[in-house]
């Protein structure tokens, strides 16, 4: 990979007739290289939001800001749209969520938990979980939304 020859030269004045010497190159050639590294960085780059873990919800909008970040990944709980309750992205089953979490919380240093609800999903539901995330010793929750939604003030509108 970019390995040549290079001609003697002999300054030029004389000209010789025949097979001349060659000695190996000894550069590296190193722009092939550096153009492979530039398309794997460019792949990582498109590839890394890709790569979030989650389930597929689709979120209601809000016009409400983020919440700041912490320093340990907060836990989220997510109600899909046909009902099914998931930590992280393992399925729980609904009787067994207050068990499941209070076993979380006593590992966790933190009580902060993201709910994300489908926005199919029943209100109702979506305040079952939230009252087993509490009994399940969280009570730092966080509602997660998508940004861009209608806001209430009149100045928007």
């Amino acid at each position: 990979m970019g390995a040549g020859v290079v001609q003697k030269s002999d300054g030029g004045s004389r000209r010789r007739r025949g097979r001349g010497r060659s000695r190996p190159m000894s550069e590296i050639n190193v722009t092939p290289f550096v153009d492979v590294m530039l398309v794997l960085l460019i792949i990582f780059m498109v590839a890394a939001p890709l790569m979030t873990v989650g389930v597929p919800v689709e979120l209601p909008k809000t016009a409400a800001n983020a919440l700041p970040g912490e320093q340990e990944e907060p836990l989220t709980v997510t109600v899909t749209a046909d009902g099914v309750v998931m930590i992280q992205t393992t399925e729980v089953a609904r009787d067994e969520l207050v068990n499941r979490l209070r076993a979380i919380a006593a590992e966790r240093e933190g009580s902060r938990v993201f709910l994300r609800a489908d926005g199919a999903v029943p209100y109702a539901d979506v305040m079952q979980v939230m009252g087993a995330l509490n009994r399940g010793g969280f009570s730092n929750i966080g509602l997660v939304t998508d940004t861009g939604g209608p806001s209430l003030d009149e100045q928007d509108g």
